[in-house]
């Protein structure tokens, strides 16, 4: 379909305007704020380790502009964090906060749900993500308060209001705007938001680019996988990760899915030809994302947690 010259012209000063107003919210705040498409933008946190500057904020998050209100994609490492990014939303809209989605229960995801129940929003998140959270919410919060300290005030332990179990739709605006659980991942209840009429689709912890992914004790391989591929039958024309900016689903692919199956196929013929964990790590080729920020620090972790993942199957 064209498009009427003037129009994109217009459309696209708009855009700049936008980004540089964005671009001076977001000035001292941990993240920078990108444009995804019309309404719908992106916060990209730091690539490394949750630090007292980057104020744990190594993450990316987003939000969704409608006529009726906004949607957060994960709230952030703390209240102040989701303090900031409030900020960057109102040089967009003056329009409230309508819904927060927690897409999974690390830190960065979900620690900043008390600022935005204190602005009216609800909060929705997958039955396993809540599960997760009261599990290990607390050893997070111990954690960030260490390293944070007075960048971590306010910050509390906040559960979800609401939650669904496979897939719940949100219509807001005239925006649909699908929750969808494939079987988590990276933690056990890791979710996508999908926006069928823009193509957007919000990957949380599932998709991880411009750096290694890290394989958890509690992640999932074999579930990270099914998910990924349930990512690939929707399609999108640009994905949001949960680490590293927005890119389009063969980068996905390459950083994500297939680093992951280079790890699972690799162990799953050492433990069948009984090759012992040490050997399996040894024998290893990940050179191929060797460029990836993190690597030499996550890439052993990484190998043995599959090992001993399939070991138990």
């Amino acid at each position: 379909m064209d498009i009427p010259v003037k129009n994109y012209w217009f459309s696209s000063v708009l855009l700049l305007a936008g980004s540089l107003l964005l671009a001076a919210a977001a000035q001292a705040a941990p993240f920078t704020v990108q444009p995804v498409a019309p309404g719908i933008y992106a916060f990209v946190g730091e690539l490394g380790l949750r630090t007292y500057e980057n104020e744990g904020m190594n993450a990316t998050a987003g939000f969704i502009v409608t006529p009726e209100g906004v949607v957060v994609v994960d709230s952030g490492s703390s209240w102040r964090v989701a303090q900031q990014m409030h900020t960057a939303i109102k040089t967009v809209t003056r329009a409230p906060i309508k819904y927060v989605i927690n897409t999974g229960g690390q830190d960065h995801r979900w620690l900043g749900n008390g600022y935005f129940q204190a602005q009216g929003a609800q909060i929705i998140a997958q039955r396993k993500t809540v599960a997760d959270i009261e599990e290990r919410g607390a050893m997070q919060l111990a954690g960030l308060q260490q390293e944070l300290r007075d960048r971590f005030a306010g910050t509390e332990i906040v559960l979800p209001d609401q939650t669904f179990e496979q897939q719940h739709t949100l219509t807001l605006g005239g925006k649909e705007i699908r929750l969808l659980y494939f079987g988590g991942g990276h933690t056990p209840g890791d979710s996508v938001v999908w926006l069928p009429q823009d193509k957007v689709l919000f990957a949380g912890d599932l998709v991880f680019v411009d750096r290694l992914l890290g394989v958890l004790p509690f992640s999932r391989v074999g579930d990270w996988l099914a998910s990924l591929a349930a990512i690939e039958q929707l399609a999108p024309a640009i994905i949001v990760p949960g680490h590293g900016a927005p890119c389009d689903l063969a980068k996905a692919r390459r950083e994500t899915a297939d680093y992951l199956q280079l790890l699972n196929n690799h162990m799953r013929e050492a433990l069948n030809n009984m090759v012992d964990l040490q050997e399996a790590i040894d024998s290893l080729d990940q050179s191929a994302y060797a460029h990836l920020p993190n690597y030499e620090m996550l890439k052993g972790g990484n190998a043995s947690r599959v090992y001993l993942e399939l070991e138990l199957q």
